[in-house]
């Protein structure tokens, strides 16, 4: 006979009986859930004032044009109080409080406070909403324009908020990001107001250079760099000069020598140019007078030997022989020899200080390039900003051009970019930059003299010791001048220039002294054999200006995407 408390499957009454049980409940408790969800649906869709007033806008895909028009946050004034505008920006930063959420919206370099509160218009899940929203979304939000009593010291519209109405998520940003861009706007030396330190090194910056350029000092550096080309250009161009669009791929060195990039050319192979040297020389030759280009130029670090530019330059504070526009360059720095010798006239910005240089030189007079572009002021590629002009009688008429051009360009930057030099200031703080009008010129005496008053004495045939050269710049070798310049900012070379050969026997004697095959510039040597006006010129590189300007310290900040022996990307 069976026992009772056994039934079918081996298991108990008992156990059967409790298992009845724990189905009963489960389904009790779906049947709660269920009808408690309901209940809180019913009620947050009674509760929500704002219901279509926030959610997300979806893609965007030119569907249709809204006629509601948007405000830049840079003009949001006090005198905009009291109105209801619209505003498409980042958000930059939110932290929500009880019932509020603050957030600060940005627009390039400009930021604003905003506030949503809970009100009769506005609801809870609206300023959750805008609190959820990760940080570098862009949003549109429509809100009044509030004047407050006390200045907003972290935004730069200081005298206003944004009180929220809609809120919409246009484009939502990653939750986690390889670098906030808060922490790369960071002052370098000072802590910030909540005490933090955090700081975000050079090569994060530049592998995430998308975030790292939404930084207010860098929308600041790039626009001034736009407008140190906009007056280049038409400070040039009132001064007579037209502007040249020069081939980039070239079939011989424009500076000789192995500091170029080959490149594959079809059957053949071909280089990028240097400079725009040669054919800034041969529009002189063909009657344009007076040239100018604005264009990419490609140096390429080696380790290697070199000869040495001819003639004794005079070279001022911080100048390097491996400057983009200073290696051995064919029409320029060959040096002109025999009548109307000249010393060389160099341009500086006072004071005379904070030099550092590191000559190499054997007893040949040859020098040795060692540079390898890993250092502060030196990319691969950059962007040259390059002159040539003919001239009557003397270089000089050439020299005083260009330094006023550069006085005239940086008046104009400190009229017209003051904001933006403040804003670059507000993260890298340094001395403003002096310079004089007219610009100072030394010759070479000249800057013997001032170390003499420094207490080194030394005659023109001497060399200099290494604090000699840390003081004044490195000084020439030898005896021979060219009629050559270069020119400076904070005690770095921004420009080498010099009067070319316009002759074309001494140019071919020049150029197979530097064993430059002469097929290859045979078009080049022509030019002058139809007849050429004595003409002078330089160069200058975009990045290296801005930086020197500004007081950074690295040429890096100045280039958009830079370019290194260590990097190809971004």
């Amino acid at each position: 006979m069976a026992d009772n408390s056994q039934a079918k499957g081996g298991k108990s009454k008992k156990q059967l009986k409790k298992e009845a049980k724990e189905k009963e409940k489960a389904v009790k408790r779906e049947e709660h859930r269920g009808a408690v969800n309901q209940n809180d649906g019913m009620q947050t869709q009674e509760d929500d004032c704002s219901i279509g007033q926030y959610g997300l806008v979806g893609l965007i895909q030119s569907t249709e044009r809204p006629t509601q028009e948007y405000v830049h946050v840079r003009d949001l004034q006090s005198t905009l109080a009291g109105s209801i505008v619209w505003v498409r920006a980042r958000l930059h930063t939110s932290r929500a409080k009880g019932k509020q959420c603050f957030a600060v919206l940005r627009q390039q370099e400009s930021t604003v406070q905003v506030l949503a509160q809970v009100d009769e218009n506005t609801s809870k899940q609206m300023v959750k909403f805008l609190s959820n929203i990760s940080k570098e979304s862009i949003v549109d939000i429509e809100g009044i324009v509030h004047a407050v009593e006390r200045r907003i010291e972290a935004c730069t519209q200081q005298d206003t908020e944004l009180h929220v109405r809609q809120v919409f998520l246009v484009s939502a940003a990653k939750t986690k990001l390889p670098l906030q861009v808060e922490d790369a706007a960071r002052r370098d030396d000072l802590p910030d107001a909540e005490g933090l330190t955090i700081r975000v090194n050079q090569d994060t910056r530049l592998d995430h250079r998308i975030l790292d350029l939404r930084t207010p000092a860098n929308q600041a550096i790039f626009r001034l760099e736009a407008g140190v080309c906009r007056l280049f250009r038409d400070l040039l161009t009132v001064q007579g000069f037209t502007e040249i669009h020069t081939p980039k791929i070239i079939s011989a060195a424009s500076e000789g020598g192995a500091n170029v990039f080959t490149v594959s050319y079809f059957k053949g192979q071909a280089y990028l140019a240097q400079s725009p040297q040669l054919y800034k020389q041969m529009a002189i030759a063909a009657d344009f007078d007076r040239v100018f280009t604005v264009g990419a130029a490609f140096f390429r670090p080696t380790l290697s030997q070199s000869t040495q530019r001819v003639g004794a330059d005079l070279v001022g504070p911080g100048s390097t022989l491996m400057s983009p526009h200073s290696s051995a360059k064919m029409g320029g720095e060959l040096g002109i020899q025999g009548a109307r010798q000249r010393p060389r006239v160099l341009l500086v910005e006072p004071p005379l200080k904070d030099v550092a240089l590191e000559p190499q030189e054997d007893d040949t007079g040859q020098v040795f390039r060692a540079e390898d572009s890993n250092t502060h002021r030196h990319l691969t590629e950059f962007v040259g900003l390059d002159l040539e002009m003919a001239f009557k009688w003397h270089y000089h008429e050439v020299l005083d051009v260009i330094g006023n051009t550069f006085t005239q360009l940086f008046e104009g930057l400190q009229e017209h970019f003051a904001a933006e030099i403040a804003a670059v200031g507000q993260q890298y703080p340094v001395d403003p930059f002096v310079f004089l009008s007219p610009p100072l010129k030394l010759t070479f005496r000249q800057g013997l003299d001032l170390l003499a008053e420094a207490g080194v004495h030394l005659d023109e045939e001497d060399d200099l010791s290494t604090p000699d050269e840390k003081l004044l710049g490195r000084l020439v070798k030898k005896k021979k001048w060219s009629n050559s310049y270069d020119m400076f900012m904070r005690g770095e070379e921004i420009l080498s220039g010099a009067q070319r050969i316009h002759d074309p026997d001494m140019l071919t004697e020049r150029a197979k002294h530097h064993n430059i095959d002469l097929i290859k510039i045979a078009a080049y040597i022509d030019s002058f054999r139809y007849g050429c006006p004595p003409h002078a010129g330089g160069g200058i590189g975009l990045e290296r200006v801005v930086m020197l300007f500004l007081g950074l310290d690295n040429i890096r900040k100045t280039s958009m995407f830079p370019r290194d022996p260590k990097r190809l990307t971004p």
